[in-house]
Protein backbone atom coordinates (compact mmCIF):
# COMPACT_ATOMS: atom_id res chain seq x y z
CA UNK A 1 0.00 0.00 0.00
CA UNK A 2 2.89 2.37 0.76
CA UNK A 3 4.27 1.82 -2.76
CA UNK A 4 1.08 3.18 -4.28
CA UNK A 5 1.09 6.37 -2.22
CA UNK A 6 4.65 7.39 -3.05
CA UNK A 7 4.14 7.75 -6.84
CA UNK A 8 0.90 9.61 -6.19
CA UNK A 9 2.73 12.12 -4.00
CA UNK A 10 5.39 12.55 -6.64
CA UNK A 11 2.73 13.10 -9.30
CA UNK A 12 0.99 15.69 -7.12
CA UNK A 13 4.31 17.46 -6.57
CA UNK A 14 5.02 17.58 -10.30
CA UNK A 15 1.49 18.79 -11.02
CA UNK A 16 1.79 21.45 -8.33
CA UNK A 17 5.10 22.64 -9.81
CA UNK A 18 3.58 22.87 -13.28
CA UNK A 19 0.58 24.76 -11.91
CA UNK A 20 2.86 27.12 -9.99
CA UNK A 21 4.88 27.83 -13.13
CA UNK A 22 1.70 28.47 -15.10
CA UNK A 23 0.26 30.72 -12.39
CA UNK A 24 3.31 32.96 -12.25
CA UNK A 25 3.55 33.14 -16.03
CA UNK A 26 6.94 31.50 -16.53
CA UNK A 27 7.98 31.09 -20.15
CA UNK A 28 9.49 27.68 -20.81
CA UNK A 29 12.02 27.65 -23.63
CA UNK A 30 12.11 24.68 -25.95
CA UNK A 31 15.05 23.73 -28.17
CA UNK A 32 14.89 25.72 -31.39
CA UNK A 33 12.21 28.05 -30.01
CA UNK A 34 14.40 30.47 -28.11
CA UNK A 35 14.22 33.39 -30.52
CA UNK A 36 10.39 33.45 -30.68
CA UNK A 37 10.11 32.95 -26.91
CA UNK A 38 12.71 35.66 -26.34
CA UNK A 39 10.88 38.10 -28.63
CA UNK A 40 7.58 37.34 -26.90
CA UNK A 41 9.07 37.80 -23.47
CA UNK A 42 10.62 41.16 -24.46
CA UNK A 43 7.29 42.38 -25.86
CA UNK A 44 5.27 41.18 -22.88
CA UNK A 45 7.85 42.73 -20.54
CA UNK A 46 7.55 46.02 -22.44
CA UNK A 47 3.77 45.86 -22.00
CA UNK A 48 4.22 45.27 -18.26
CA UNK A 49 6.59 48.24 -18.02
CA UNK A 50 4.13 50.45 -19.92
CA UNK A 51 1.32 49.25 -17.63
CA UNK A 52 3.34 50.39 -14.63
CA UNK A 53 3.17 53.91 -16.11
CA UNK A 54 -0.64 54.04 -16.20
CA UNK A 55 -1.85 57.44 -15.08
CA UNK A 56 1.36 59.23 -16.12
CA UNK A 57 0.52 62.46 -17.95
CA UNK A 58 0.86 62.90 -21.70
CA UNK A 59 3.44 65.47 -22.68
CA UNK A 60 4.44 66.02 -26.30
CA UNK A 61 8.07 64.97 -26.82
CA UNK A 62 8.39 63.28 -23.41
CA UNK A 63 10.15 59.92 -23.10
CA UNK A 64 9.63 59.25 -19.39
CA UNK A 65 10.00 58.25 -16.75
CA UNK A 66 7.24 60.53 -15.41
CA UNK A 67 5.46 61.74 -18.57
CA UNK A 68 5.22 60.45 -22.12
CA UNK A 69 4.00 61.01 -25.62
CA UNK A 70 2.88 57.97 -27.63
CA UNK A 71 6.22 56.96 -29.13
CA UNK A 72 8.02 58.04 -25.96
CA UNK A 73 6.05 55.42 -24.01
CA UNK A 74 6.91 52.64 -26.47
CA UNK A 75 10.54 53.77 -26.66
CA UNK A 76 10.85 53.82 -22.85
CA UNK A 77 9.06 50.49 -22.34
CA UNK A 78 11.03 48.53 -24.92
CA UNK A 79 14.32 50.10 -23.84
CA UNK A 80 13.69 48.98 -20.26
CA UNK A 81 12.79 45.51 -21.62
CA UNK A 82 16.10 45.35 -23.50
CA UNK A 83 15.29 46.49 -27.05
CA UNK A 84 16.15 49.79 -28.72
CA UNK A 85 13.52 51.60 -30.80
CA UNK A 86 13.79 54.82 -32.81
CA UNK A 87 12.14 57.95 -31.40
CA UNK A 88 9.05 58.52 -33.59
CA UNK A 89 6.00 56.38 -34.31
CA UNK A 90 6.78 56.35 -38.06
CA UNK A 91 10.41 55.31 -37.47
CA UNK A 92 9.25 52.61 -35.04
CA UNK A 93 6.90 51.27 -37.71
CA UNK A 94 9.74 51.17 -40.22
CA UNK A 95 11.96 49.30 -37.74
CA UNK A 96 9.36 46.73 -36.64
CA UNK A 97 8.54 43.41 -38.31
CA UNK A 98 5.12 43.99 -39.93
CA UNK A 99 2.51 41.39 -39.09
CA UNK A 100 -1.16 40.89 -40.03
CA UNK A 101 -3.96 41.58 -37.56
CA UNK A 102 -4.60 37.84 -37.30
CA UNK A 103 -1.06 37.29 -35.92
CA UNK A 104 -1.08 40.09 -33.34
CA UNK A 105 -0.10 39.21 -29.79
CA UNK A 106 0.13 41.03 -26.48
CA UNK A 107 3.12 43.35 -26.60
CA UNK A 108 3.04 43.99 -30.36
CA UNK A 109 3.02 47.60 -31.51
CA UNK A 110 -0.17 49.08 -32.96
CA UNK A 111 0.37 51.88 -35.48
CA UNK A 112 -2.44 54.26 -36.38
CA UNK A 113 -2.21 55.70 -39.87
CA UNK A 114 -3.85 58.00 -42.33
CA UNK A 115 -3.07 56.87 -45.84
CA UNK A 116 0.59 55.85 -45.74
CA UNK A 117 1.50 58.15 -42.83
CA UNK A 118 1.79 56.78 -39.28
CA UNK A 119 0.64 59.30 -36.67
CA UNK A 120 0.24 57.29 -33.43
CA UNK A 121 1.53 54.14 -31.70
CA UNK A 122 0.49 52.04 -28.72
CA UNK A 123 1.18 48.56 -27.35
CA UNK A 124 -1.35 45.79 -27.99
CA UNK A 125 -2.76 44.59 -24.66
CA UNK A 126 -5.10 41.84 -25.92
CA UNK A 127 -8.87 41.73 -26.38
CA UNK A 128 -8.83 44.55 -28.93
CA UNK A 129 -7.23 47.04 -26.51
CA UNK A 130 -4.04 49.06 -26.49
CA UNK A 131 -2.03 50.75 -23.80
CA UNK A 132 -0.95 54.18 -24.96
CA UNK A 133 -0.36 57.85 -24.23
CA UNK A 134 -3.25 59.33 -26.24
CA UNK A 135 -3.00 63.14 -26.39
CA UNK A 136 -2.44 66.38 -24.53
CA UNK A 137 -4.59 66.55 -21.40
CA UNK A 138 -4.79 62.77 -21.01
CA UNK A 139 -2.80 60.07 -19.25
CA UNK A 140 -1.28 56.70 -20.15
CA UNK A 141 -4.23 54.30 -20.25
CA UNK A 142 -5.85 51.24 -21.78
CA UNK A 143 -8.33 51.90 -24.54
CA UNK A 144 -10.26 49.89 -27.10
CA UNK A 145 -8.82 50.20 -30.63
CA UNK A 146 -11.30 52.61 -32.22
CA UNK A 147 -10.50 52.25 -35.92
CA UNK A 148 -9.54 49.70 -38.54
CA UNK A 149 -6.83 52.04 -39.86
CA UNK A 150 -4.08 50.30 -37.89
CA UNK A 151 -1.01 48.30 -38.73
CA UNK A 152 0.80 45.91 -36.42
CA UNK A 153 4.51 45.50 -35.83
CA UNK A 154 6.60 43.14 -33.75
CA UNK A 155 9.84 44.13 -32.05
CA UNK A 156 12.69 41.67 -31.75
CA UNK A 157 11.45 39.08 -34.20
Amino acid sequence: MGAHKRPARLSKAKAASALTLAAVGVTVLTPGGASKAEAASVSVRALQIAASKQGSPYQWGATGPYSFDCSGLTLYSFKRAGKQLPRTAAAQYNRSHHIPRSARERGDLVFFHSGRGVYHVGIYAGNGKILHAPKTGSVVRYERIWTNSVWYGRVGD
